[in-house]
């Protein structure tokens, strides 16, 4: 029998309120107060703070404080990887982001979903869907990347669009829901 965490993992239905993901909840917590205390700290020792906590972390990556996560180590940064300030990203399940990817201000990255039924709601299941982030893409302050979406490489992402769908590389997405810009 799998534990809520392995499911979660997995991207199965779960539920969230368990004592090993608050658990690992309340340790991602304590290293963002230590992170987000570090705005007069260098690039490679946030870097090093970073390499604790993530997956896989590229060299040359930044992120500006304040960060948020929910657990930290489902998120893997390409090299030379860019967050500005306040973003946020709620990684039950895997994120990947590019080499050379920059984030604007306040850009939310999303893998939780619910479910449709208001049954499976009730009993306060969730599941994860991946977010994969090309490398060179470039989204603009204020962007919402929903769970499930893929960004292809070189791809640009408007200031304040929201992320429902695929975007393939190289295209220009705007708006809410975010369109393809010819």
């Amino acid at each position: 029998m799998k534990t809520q965490k392995q499911k979660m993992l997995a991207g199965e239905l779960y539920i969230a309120d368990d004592p090993e993901l608050a658990a690992d909840n309340r340790r991602i917590s304590e290293w963002l107060d230590r992170y987000n205390a570090t705005n007069t700290k260098s690039q490679p020792e946030r870097q090093a703070l970073l390499e604790e906590a993530f997956a896989c972390v590229g060299e040359g990556c930044n992120i500006r404080p304040p960060f948020h996560c929910d657990y930290g180590y489902n998120i893997s940064l390409g090299r030379g990887v860019f967050l500005n300030f306040n973003c946020c990203i709620l990684d039950v399940v895997q994120v990947t982001i590019g080499d050379l990817t920059q984030i604007g201000s306040g850009v939310q990255i999303m893998t939780p979903d619910h479910p449709r039924d208001p049954v499976q709601r009730r009993q306060m299941l969730e599941y994860g869907r991946p977010v994969v982030i090309g490398a060179n893409v470039w989204i603009g302050s204020g962007a919402i990347i929903l769970p499930g979406v893929t960004i292809g490489d070189d791809a640009i992402i408007g200031a304040g669009s929201v992320v429902t769908r695929d975007i393939p590389p190289g295209a220009t997405a705007v708006g809410n829901p975010a369109r393809l810009r010819a």
